[in-house]
């Protein structure tokens, strides 16, 4: 499959003969132009304009894409996916509730944690069974930062990780100071991550994947 990014925690996922989803779709509140991306799935992750925007995906705000917006499991042209829905033990002024989604492609499991604002239960992280691949935020500033990220990894064990929720002067210090936390000093950056099952290396290893515009 094919893993490419459009900046903040909007993904697009893309199997051949199978589904193409996209990832929390934003406005221009976070800084970025929207994308128009194509897609016959759409995750939110959080009700809020960064992760929100509809109108980023062709035909979704006429019923034409499949919308997921909560916790629940999909089967949707032969990929499973599972929205688990995470909330702060502690009541919290900061930390929001959101669903986080495990994508089920043919064996290969990926995870996108979006916009996950505080680290959860060891019982919440379980529900997530084996990732492959996880998308993380990094940036802070309402989502996880770049310590929490590196906890979450480490709970999750994944193969690859790829940072997202990052942008501007900010986000350089945000991504810095997660490799830093996460003892890697040259990642590989890429333009996209193409990968299968039998490709998943067995250390976790840190990806970084350009902003497709």
């Amino acid at each position: 499959m094919e893993i490419t990014w459009y900046g903040h925690d909007c993904f697009r996922l893309a199997e051949r003969a199978t589904l193409t989803i996209v990832t929390d779709p934003y406005d221009a509140s976070v800084g970025l132009e929207p994308p128009k991306l194509r897609a016959d799935v759409v995750t939110i992750s959080r009700d809020d304009p960064a992760h929100n925007n509809l109108g980023a995906v062709v035909g979704a705000q006429r019923g034409d894409v499949r919308k997921i917006t909560g916790p629940g499991e999909y089967e949707i042209g032969g990929v499973f996916i599972t929205g688990i829905g995470m909330r702060p033990e502690k009541k919290s002024a900061t930390a929001q509730r959101c669903t986080v989604y495990a994508f089920h492609f043919d064996g290969l499991n990926v995870a996108h944690l979006g916009g996950l604002s505080f680290v959860p239960s060891q019982a919440q992280i379980d529900a997530l069974e084996t990732v492959d691949v996880l998308l993380v935020p990094i940036g802070g500033d309402g989502e996880l930062s770049p310590a929490q990220a590196s906890d979450v990894i480490s709970m999750i064990e994944p193969g690859i990780v790829i940072p997202m929720g990052y942008s501007g002067k900010s986000g350089k210090e945000a991504l810095a100071r997660f490799l830093k936390e996460m003892g890697v000093a040259a990642p590989k950056t890429i333009e996209s991550l193409k990968i299968t099952k039998s490709q998943v290396p067995e250390e976790t290893q840190v990806v970084l994947l350009e902003l497709k515009h």
